[in-house]
């Protein structure tokens, strides 16, 4: 029995997924991230609902003060207690660093999507090439250790996000975690341009070891290309 490990920050242990002999380590490496993903998305979303009503409450409290001010004579202006000033710049401070967290949330989001949208497109191109008779057995093994090079890539890609969301809970710079978001936003997008690229190159090559227009006509069909 194989084993494949594959650290996850998230829950801060190390997840050791069994592989039975003869399987595509790839093919389960691609099932962790899909259902890791698929949990982080779910997280982001709990957490920008939860930020969004905090929001709310913000911009309430903020409109108290403020219609509270309004109310007073400009002689009672000055009077304004010191405590209401710091109030009022307290929830001022807060709703812009709640709203900026949204906004890194939104982005994680859109990064984190993109992962699964590169797994499922791996999932459905992988099939597809493992059926096609038109690759040998030596051809498709090296097939399945650049997919799963791609998704090692992957794993290190959700491994940085995670990073940026639990650095939410420390002290952390937003130049700093701008930089970590661009980072694993350019890997996230290098990985789903080599995936595309080595799937293109597969189907080109199946392709041109048709035998007749026929053939041709209906591997075109097969892989979905116009």
């Amino acid at each position: 029995m194989k084993k494949y490990m594959v650290i996850l920050p998230l829950s801060a242990v190390s997840i050791f997924v069994s592989i039975p002999q003869g399987a595509d380590a790839q093919i389960v490496v691609s099932q962790v991230l899909s259902e890791t993903v698929g949990r982080v998305i779910r997280a982001i979303d709990l957490e920008v609902q939860r930020l969004q009503n905090q929001t709310i409450w913000l911009q309430n409290a903020q409109k108290a003060l403020e219609n509270q001010l309004s109310k007073l004579k400009l002689t009672e202006i000055s009077d304004w207690s010191q405590k209401q000033q710091d109030l009022y710049k307290g929830y001022y401070d807060e709703l812009w660093q709640v709203k900026s967290v949204i906004t890194y949330y939104e982005r994680i989001k859109n990064m984190t999507e993109k992962q699964a949208n590169l797994v499922s497109q791996y999932n459905h191109a992988w099939a597809l090439l493992k059926s096609d008779k038109h690759f040998s057995a030596e051809e498709l093994k090296y097939m399945g250790s650049v997919y799963s090079g791609i998704l090692q890539e992957s794993v290190k890609n959700l491994d940085e996000i995670l990073v940026v969301i639990n650095s939410f809970k420390t002290q952390m710079s937003d130049a700093k975690r701008l930089e970590l978001v661009d980072k694993a936003a350019d890997r996230i997008d290098t990985n789903c341009s080599d995936l595309k690229q080595f799937n293109s190159q597969n189907q080109v090559l199946s392709i041109q070891r048709a035998k007749d227009e026929n053939e041709v006509l209906s591997l075109k069909k097969y892989y979905g290309i116009d």
